[in-house]
């Protein structure tokens, strides 16, 4: 136990042993290939340590400071301990069905804003939902991105070529039903997660499960204990109707804290794969469209009727394999009217409910039942899409913007999507190249060093965006672990650096995106004697290029080439880079202007055009002084800006952001071959971000190819 990494001291032997980690792995090899596993760690900059043996005695022993402190039978460990055993008294279940009052407007309104439905987003957007450059479906979509998919769709990983084979994920679980009857909530919960599969375009076909439970103690509690026994049955049941299997879980019977019990919860995931041309995301599309619901059967207890379901399941896949389906919602805990208000405001797109509706069809459950908008006579007709902006039913309309501040509103003083600074107005700036740096000499298929460091996390993406592109990709991982491994990184770098005619700095969280940290490890390296060196004599001597991207702009913007072209100790007059306006990380998808086609890297772009481009951030404001703008902006240097759906330059937090001066994206060296910029136009490939619509391709790893050809 000694030997174990651990991250600080003052652990006991105990502590060791049974501590999860989850940043550590066992790994088990033979005996003859220990030394080269641990060659093999120490080029991924890994740490490895021997810590245990495997013997021949049936016996797990573990020793610490010398002593033995563990020492038990194989044949004990298999046994799980000493039987236990209960009398279990589970309880009638109680009726579930949702009240519904009789007003439609309040009824709406306070659904929008109430906590099972309102907007997440600003606690999503925390998290990266671009990196792996397999995205099919952003967290939220539509041209105003606020429509919330209902099940991750993401492309199987591929580290070279392309696939158009998809991962589908999506869950189930409400805990009003659950409450009442932790049976039908269990059912229900399974059926709402493979509904939500179908919804997204999949095909009921190699679907899996997989749960999560989380109960209150039960102690000695009979009834307690009928808990998680009828969650389990109403699981296992519906596992049986549907004919698929869990394939493991994580259970906890620890939900309680004195007098208060969290509910009975079992939250069911279903995952399948697919292909990426059949998704089909939930946004209403436009105006002038039908709207359907189709519905399985139910049984008496009020559970959808399987032969129903799974003959429902085929049909809705059918209509969207022929094309004739724009957008699907499977209703959950808000009913119809939740599923129509979020497709709605994805794209600002208005609904009138038919008129022979009552409040219940409205805002009741519909678990495995199905939305779709069509052109078809299909299904029982639920109302139309229309441009009005509005929600509406039995002359009652709602404006959409009102029903969509309530839904944001309601966790923005928790996790915010809005900042107090005033948007000031900024101008769109052009600068159309007349000519461009071109290399002495040219090269087929360029190679380009990709440095990784510590927090490093795109150089995957970035290696298979230049690959397709026609580039030779070269990853170098930068081992820090000794400083004998700095010291043959930097060796080894400075010879590679020779034979390459780009550098890529990828993006990441160097040194864990510590405050004013990002970039402080990729500078000190790129500062050293023989790297600063043969960096100038890529970019002067021998017509390099280079570019960074999110993290790799930092350290571009701190090592001085962007936008000086050449690594210099930067003072406080020079450009930075620094915490976003909205003080959190975001990630999201936003449209940037091409401002200037200088630079080599966009070659392909006019100035004037906008694409698409995700971000992943949290220190990404461009801060420049008044006079140094207005040089870069002369000298063609701001590449791009931050643009509103109008393609103007903003500083709307909605469009830009983070804040930056001037909207500014990116900018270059003053010959342009040095590119900096914090969009991840990396990770794009066709089949990706469906449901937000726009040009994600400026060209910009082709140009760079195109530059040495």
């Amino acid at each position: 136990l000694n030997a174990v990494p651990k991250k600080y001291d003052g652990l006991d032997g105990t502590e060791l042993a049974i501590s999860e980690s989850q940043e550590r792995m066992a790994v088990v090899v033979a005996p003859e290939d220990a030394a080269r596993f641990q060659q093999i760690a120490e080029s991924e900059n890994l740490e490895s340590t021997v810590v245990a043996t495997v013997q021949a005695e049936p016996r797990l022993v573990m020793t610490w400071n010398g002593v033995k402190v563990v020492d038990i039978s194989r044949e004990f460990l298999n046994s799980n301990g000493a039987e236990k055993h209960i009398d279990i008294t589970p309880s009638d279940p109680l009726p579930f069905d949702k009240a519904v009052g009789t007003d439609f407007a309040s009824e709406l309104r306070s659904l929008a804003s109430d906590l099972n439905v309102c907007s997440k987003r600003g606690l999503s957007e925390r998290f990266d939902s671009t990196i792996g450059r397999g995205t099919v479906l952003m967290p939220f979509g539509g041209k105003y991105q606020q429509t919330p998919i209902q099940a991750m769709v993401h492309k199987v990983s591929a580290e070279q070529g392309k696939t158009n084979t998809v991962s589908y994920m999506a869950w189930g679980f409400n805990p009003y039903i659950s409450e009442k009857s932790p049976y039908h909530g269990a059912y229900l919960a399974v059926i709402e997660s493979v509904s939500k599969l179908i919804a997204a375009g999949a095909k009921f076909e190699d679907v899996y499960l997989t749960f999560q439970e989380y109960f209150e103690k039960p102690m000695r509690d009979g009834k307690r204990w009928g808990k998680p026994l009828s969650a389990l049955l109403g699981a296992f049941e519906a596992q049986m109707h549907l004919g698929i299997a869990a394939i493991g879980g994580k259970d906890s019977m620890s939900g309680t804290f004195e007098q208060i019990d969290v509910p009975p919860t079992l939250v069911s995931f279903a995952v399948t794969t697919g292909d990426v041309r059949d998704v089909v995301t939930p946004e209403f599309k436009a105006a002038g469209h039908r709207v359907c619901l189709l519905a399985p059967e139910t049984d008496e207890n009020g559970l959808p009727k399987t032969e129903s379901l799974l003959s429902l399941y085929e049909r809705v896949t059918a209509l969207m394999r022929a094309g004739k389906v724009y957008a699907a919602y499977t209703p959950t805990f808000g009913g119809i009217a939740e599923a129509v208000l979020k497709s709605a405001i994805g794209n600002g797109v208005g609904f009138a409910f038919d008129a022979g509706l009552s409040m219940r069809d409205i805002f009741g459950y519909r678990y495995g039942a199905f939305l779709l908008e069509t052109d078809e006579e299909i299904g029982t007709p639920i109302g139309r899409t229309t441009d009005d902006g509005c929600i509406s039913y039995g002359g009652e309309a709602l404006a959409l913007d009102a029903l969509q501040r309530a839904y944001e509103q309601k966790l923005e003083p928790v996790f915010p999507c809005e900042t107090d600074v005033k948007c000031k107005s900024v101008r769109d700036i052009t600068y159309t190249a007349d000519s461009r740096v071109s290399p002495a000499l040219h090269i087929a298929q360029p190679r380009v060093l990709i440095p990784v460091f510590p927090g490093t996390n795109c150089e995957f993406d970035t290696a298979k965006a230049l690959a397709a592109a026609g580039a030779k990709p070269e990853i170098f991982v930068i081992n820090n672990l000794t400083s004998a491994g700095i010291t043959q990184s930097v060796e080894r770098f400075a010879e590679m650096l020779d034979g390459a005619q780009i550098v890529f700095i990828p993006g990441g969280f160097s040194g864990g995106d510590e405050p004013d940290g990002s970039g402080k490890f990729i500078t000190a390296f790129f500062r050293n004697a023989r790297i600063k060196e043969g960096v100038t004599r890529l970019l002067e001597a021998r017509d390099g290029l280079m570019c960074g991207i999110c993290n790799g702009f930092q350290a571009l913007v701190k090592l001085g080439l962007v936008p000086f072209g050449k690594i210099i100790d930067t003072d406080e007059s020079c450009p930075t880079l620094t915490y976003n306006d909205i003080g959190r990380h975001q990630s999201r998808v936003v449209q940037t202007r091409i401002a200037s086609n200088k630079s080599p890297w966009l070659m392909e772009t006019q100035p004037g055009e906008v694409y698409n481009v995700p971000i992943s951030h949290g220190e990404g404001k461009f801060i420049v002084s008044d006079a140094m703008l207005e040089q870069l902006s002369a000298n063609g240097q701001i590449a791009t800006q931050y643009v509103d759906l109008n393609g103007s330059a903003t500083m709307d937090v909605r469009f830009n952001p983070n804040g930056s001066v001037c909207a500014i994206e990116g900018i270059t060296s003053p010959d342009g071959r040095v590119l900096g910029k914090m969009g991840h136009t990396e990770r794009y490939e066709d089949g990706l971000y469906q449901n937000v619509p726009g040009n994600y391709d400026p060209g910009l790893f082709r140009s760079a190819v195109r530059y040495f050809a």
